[in-house]
This record gives C-alpha cells, structure tokens and sequence, in this order.
C-alpha cells in the first residue's frame, strides 16, 4: 500500500536516516595494520597446512586465536556457525551495514544474522579482504584453466556435509586476502599492491564457533589459473582481554554486538 509523504515528511526522514549514518560510522581510530612477518607461535593447541585447492574444518571455542598465514598470493574463503546452534551463522550483510564499511581490517569485527559479533579481527597485517563477491566456482575455474580443478563452492559443499550441514546453511563466505575494490565507475578492481609477502591474520573468537576454510584463487585473481600455495592454519589458546579491547569498543553497533552475546550468554 502506498503511503503518501509531503516533501517536508520525506526531507525529515532523510535527515533522520544521515543522522543515524553519521552516527553509526563514528568509530574510534583503527590501527595502522600489524607488521610483517606473523610472530613466532610456540604454543599452538592446533597447527594444520592446507594445500593449495583444498579446504579444512575446524571448531573454536570463545576467546580463542585462529591464525591464517597463506604461503603466498592465494585468497582463504571462510564460513562460521555457531555452536552448539548452527542455524545461527556468518551475516556479512549485517557486516557491513551494522559497521558502515566494507572495508573491513584491524579492529573491525564480524556479525551473525542473530545480531551477535563472531569474531574479531584482532591482528592483520594488510586490511585486503573482500566482503562482496563470493569464492570461486567450477564456472569461474573453468573460464581460467578450462578443465574442472578444485574450487570453492564445492570445498564449502564438502565442508558443510563434514559438519553435519548441507548447502542450505552455507552463508555468503569472507575472502581474506582478497584485495578486491569498487572503483567510480562501480566495477570490482584487483589490487595486488594491497598484499605482500608475510601477510596474515589473527581472529578471535567471540563465541564457540565451528569453521570452513576454503584455500583457492579469488576469481577476480589475474593468476586464477595457477594452484595457490599452502595455507598455514594456527589455533592459539585464549587470553585475557581487555575492558577497553578496539574490536569491543571500536562502534557503538560492535559493543551492541557484544551486548547481545552476553544476553545470551546470561551474563547482562
């Protein structure tokens, strides 16, 4: 049903929406992106290579590290639900709404689609990750290489059957080192000067979560055709965190974000 406005009612209501944008995109400095190379883990509880095309499965309990550290130019395609309800998963719509950004680096935390924060990107050596255009599939390999090589689309299929799901849970996945953009013109650009050798990422684990890793080329990678390099993934134990933790006060929306965790969790 149409609801008719007075040009007064649709300025007020445009008032109102860049008021609450301008509030939402108030946000504290973020940091400068953590140096190269990823320090030394000597106490890992977990240390697993995945090969080039290939994906693996894991589960974090909350508060611990998920470190990620590609051997070199290859994208980490990443799915999340949550334990011990896997109906609730990884939102990246909410990701960027709730934080008014797609540029998500150092600082900047993860949603579910139940409005609670998944994890948190607490160390990242390049800020290149793409929330908008999705892992490889066997069309996008085939227009690369021309024969059926491994992908990501069928890596989160498999992934999904390992934790008990099927197609119908795996959500939108993030593209870590991905350095994909929007120019003026509304086109999706590769960047590679965004990446570097050493690169890597710290994840933490704000509730307990069951993961997908996919280790395939973005397809927007002008190198899609070759086999990507081993992908190095390190679960770290918890550790304290602080009252005034960036990814817990960086925005009003992420604390609000961990308000409902802690809701949940019957801690508010």
């Amino acid at each position: 049903m149409h609801i008719h406005r007075t040009p007064d009612q649709i300025a007020a209501d445009r008032q109102r929406y860049l008021d609450f944008q301008r509030a939402g995109m108030e946000a504290k400095t973020l940091p400068q992106p953590s140096p190269r190379p990823a320090p030394e883990a000597s106490n890992a509880r977990l240390t697993e290579t995945v090969p080039g095309g290939w994906y693996t499965t894991l589960h974090l309990k909350a508060g611990e590290l998920l470190r990620l550290v590609p051997g070199g130019a290859s994208t980490v395609s990443l799915a999340a639900w949550a334990l011990p309800d896997t109906t609730e998963r990884l939102c990246l719509p909410d990701t960027v709404k709730l934080q008014w950004t797609t540029d998500l680096t150092k600082g900047r935390v993860i949603f579910s689609d139940m409005g609670r924060v998944m994890l948190s990107l607490v160390e990242d050596s390049s800020g290149a990750h793409d929330v908008l255009t999705g892992g490889s599939t066997p069309e996008t390999v085939a227009d690369y290489t021309g024969d059926a090589r491994r992908n990501t689309r069928d890596n989160m299929l498999l992934a999904a059957a390992k934790l008990g799901l099927d197609r119908r849970d795996i959500p939108a996945v993030l593209n870590l080192f991905a350095p994909v953009r929007v120019d003026a013109e509304g086109r999706f650009t590769w960047r590679p000067a965004m990446l570097a050798a050493g690169d890597w990422v710290d994840l933490r684990a704000e509730m307990d979560l069951c993961l997908a890793l996919s280790n395939c080329r973005h397809p927007l990678d002008p190198d899609a055709s070759e086999v990507p390099p081993d992908l190095s993934v390190i679960c770290l134990p918890a550790r304290p965190i602080a009252a005034d933790d960036l990814c817990r006060t960086a925005t009003a929306e992420a604390r609000r974000g961990f308000e409902n965790n802690a809701r949940l969790q019957g801690a508010f």
